[in-house]
């Protein structure tokens, strides 16, 4: 046991009297290298760990802790999987290094850098009053700005490493270089690419260096495809530090599986340090996270970041998983049924839920934003279970969540994308009517229900197909908001990729190891005639043209288009429609199979895209009026009736003629006559073989019919 002496005399320090501490650590296997640190009362903020004139300051917040270590991992002191024995301890007195709820301590002599932090907490061990106090946990700092834990993803020699707080006042500032501009891109001219950096470039044939393959480095690599592709923003999946062997930490059904989606936060300040090429740690994550920020920037595209604040990694109270919150303050942190003996609200699906309207709560997921923001220049976020956040302390729904108000209205977020996934596990739905301060843009769940059922052939949906298509005026036209408060997609990372959608009417989850019952069954999909994997010539050109349909869709829609990673060249799970937890080529872009689509599938959703933000008609700022679109229909409440046209106007006679088709047979549809002093060039029809399918100057020699073929679809301009 380490033995301390403590010497006392008066000095100033911060401006008022403070009583200074010498202590000398001198722990019995070590004791000829542990030096002497002074010891200062601290401050109270900034919250975390931070250099001040005397040192290095550390603060942390619990209103309900008796007992505060500080725990501190010097240099070359071992490895993380070995530090119980070998952590030095500073105990806080509450009378000199508490105020108010915070708890401080200020250390001069440490090490600018490589020092692993951490606190052991005690309180009160009452349970039914929401508290799990455990002294014998040593938790991370919600505030650290660095998280270490094992330096490569997946290595199962480190399978149950710890995680620690760390810190880097060592290092220069970043240089983002003179040149450096941020891309500022209106929201209706965005065209979302939702990716996961890990399975963008983990696969062998990605043909990166290996010590690059799954990180930040390696998207730089492959920022030239994502240019080729034509999207202009990346909504990266969760970025913050995760462990992605939580599965495997005990006997489960579950224990094969290595989570690669990410959405098990254990800290909001850090970026997920196993993303570091070469197992570089946690200094090397940050600075290699700001050089994939400033590479996508200085290629014209946004960096968004899917965030979780709805929930933790810390599981529920049958199998704890305490790193951090669990144990500095649960009360305060997470939301718990005080009528129900203290157990733990569950609205995430994860077996706790954030308790995000709690004042203290709610300054940290802000101040996590704003970090983000200043320190890695980030463009936006979507929020994950957003739904959550716009629950009180009892997990009650608030109408005006204060959360919600304030990120809308922070200055340092002003410039940010901020997107809510409008949804939550404990039934409350709030697509189109999600509190938005006319700021909040959505995930639009509508838009992907009804495009599936309208573009597969179900009866009667047309017309929801037209609102769609048109900018869900129905959800979004109230008060000031505007078409681009739509995200539209038709595919996420969580369910069916695109060609699954096609390919499959049934999920396939028995890898998972839940027997089957974890993953949505409601995905309004068609297999097209078989069943998965098939070499039936006429179903796969079927699929193919299904999935050029969806896509024509979604990109001539008014609001913001997202697409996932992989559907550009048929990314297929083999019907897995929940693949978190597989680190394999499920879930990792096939580098091969893009070079063999290259000339057609990719072609042709490449080819969109760019027509997409070539054409102002398909971002209105403000919602469609009758000058601006005209519907070519008189049967909108045939439920039969599956086919639909419109013509696009433009201003400057650059009209878009489109139609749809999701009748199983061919429409012979009339024509309209093109503006003055123009006729109409073919540019789609989804039934034609690549390059056919899609001619960037159009075709000649339209006539006043045309013949439309089964599931498929044509688009006219103008010209």
């Amino acid at each position: 046991m380490a033995k301390s002496r403590v010497n006392h005399r008066t000095t100033n320090v911060y401006g008022r009297q403070a009583r200074e501490r010498v202590l000398e650590e001198e722990a019995l296997e070590m004791a000829e290298t542990t030096p002497s640190f002074k010891i200062f009362p601290g401050v109270t903020f900034p919250l975390g760990a931070s250099e001040v004139d005397n040192g290095i300051n550390f603060a942390i917040f619990s209103q309900h802790a008796t007992a505060v270590t500080l725990c501190l991992s010097l240099p070359q002191r071992g490895e993380l999987d070995k530090l119980d024995d070998g952590m030095i301890k500073f105990s806080l007195d509450p009378q000199l290094n508490k105020t108010g709820d915070i708890w401080h301590i200020c250390i001069e002599g440490l090490h600018r850098s490589n020092v692993l932090y951490g606190y052991c907490i005690d309180g009160p061990k009452n349970w039914d009053e929401g508290h799990r106090f455990d002294c014998n946990n040593v938790l991370i700092d919600p505030y650290a700005k660095l998280v270490e834990g094992r330096r490569t993803f997946g290595n199962p020699k480190h399978k149950l490493s710890k995680f620690l707080g760390t810190y880097d006042f060592d290092s220069s500032p970043f240089d983002w270089g003179d040149e450096y501009k941020l891309p500022n891109i209106p929201e209706r001219d965005l065209v979302i690419y939702e990716m996961n950096v890990r399975a963008f470039t983990a696969d062998e044939s990605s043909c990166l260096d290996q010590n690059i393959r799954g990180t930040y480095a390696g998207l730089i690599e492959k920022i030239p495809h994502l240019l080729e592709l034509g999207i202009n923003a990346v909504e990266l999946l969760p970025v913050f530090e995760f462990d992605e062997f939580e599965f495997q930490r005990r006997p489960n059904p579950r224990d094969h599986m290595i989570n690669t989606w990410g959405y098990s936060t254990i800290n909001f300040f850090a970026p997920m340090s196993r993303y570091a090429s070469g197992g570089g740690g946690a200094v090397n994550a940050s600075r290699e996270f700001k050089e994939m920020v400033k590479a996508l920037h200085g290629a014209g595209i946004e960096v968004i970041l899917d965030v979780v604040y709805n929930h933790t990694n810390e599981a529920d109270d049958k199998h704890p998983y305490t790193t951090s919150f669990r144990g500095i303050d649960n009360k305060v942190y997470y939301m718990v049924d005080l009528n129900n003996k203290g157990q733990l609200l569950n609205f995430s699906g994860c077996g706790n839920t954030f308790n995000c309207n709690h004042p203290v709560v709610m300054e940290l997921i802000l101040d996590s934003l704003r970090h983000w923001v200043v320190e890695y220049h980030v463009d936006g976020f979507r929020f994950d279970l957003a739904s959550v956040l716009c629950r009180g302390t009892d997990g009650s729904p608030l109408d005006a969540p204060p959360l919600i108000r304030a990120i809308a209205k922070d200055a340092t977020l002003a410039r940010c994308k901020i997107i809510a996934e409008p949804w939550d596990c404990g039934g409350l739905y709030l697509v189109g009517s999600f509190p938005n301060w006319d700021r909040w843009a959505e995930w639009n769940g509508r838009y992907r229900d009804d495009l599936r059922r309208y573009i597969k052939g179900d009866a009667g949906m047309k017309g929801a197909f037209a609102t769609r298509v048109s900018g869900s005026a129905d959800l979004y036209f109230k008060n000031k908001r505007k078409p681009y408060h739509s995200v539209n997609f038709v595919i996420a990372h969580d369910g069916f990729t695109l060609r699954d959608l096609v390919s499959y009417n049934f999920k396939h989850n028995e890898a998972n190891g839940e027997g089957g019952n974890d993953g949505s069954n409601d995905n309004f999909s068609w297999n097209c005639g078989f069943e998965g994997e098939t070499d039936n010539a006429g179903i796969i050109a079927l699929r193919f043209r299904q999935m050029k349909n969806f896509h024509l869709a979604l990109m001539i829609s008014q609001g913001i288009p997202m697409m996932l990673m992989g559907d550009e060249y048929g990314h297929t799970r083999y019907g897995n429609n929940n693949s978190y937890g597989h680190d394999t080529a499920l879930n990792s872009f096939q580098w091969q199979q893009l070079a063999a689509r290259k000339s057609d599938q990719f072609r042709f959703f490449s080819e969109v895209i760019n027509y997409r933000r070539k054409h102002r008609v398909f971002c209105h700022e403000n919602f469609l009026t009758k000058s601006d679109v005209t519907w070519h229909e008189d049967n909108w409440d045939n439920p039969d009736s599956k086919f639909l046209a419109f013509t696009l106007h433009d201003k400057n006679g650059g009209d878009i003629y489109l139609a749809f088709n999701a009748h199983e047979f061919f429409v012979k549809v009339s024509i309209p006559a093109a503006p003055q002093t123009r006729r109409w060039f073919r540019v789609v029809d989804t039934n034609l073989a690549s390059p056919d399918d899609f001619v960037g100057e159009g075709v000649p020699g339209v006539g006043s019919t045309y013949n439309v073929a089964p599931y498929s679809s044509i688009l006219l301009e103008a010209k």
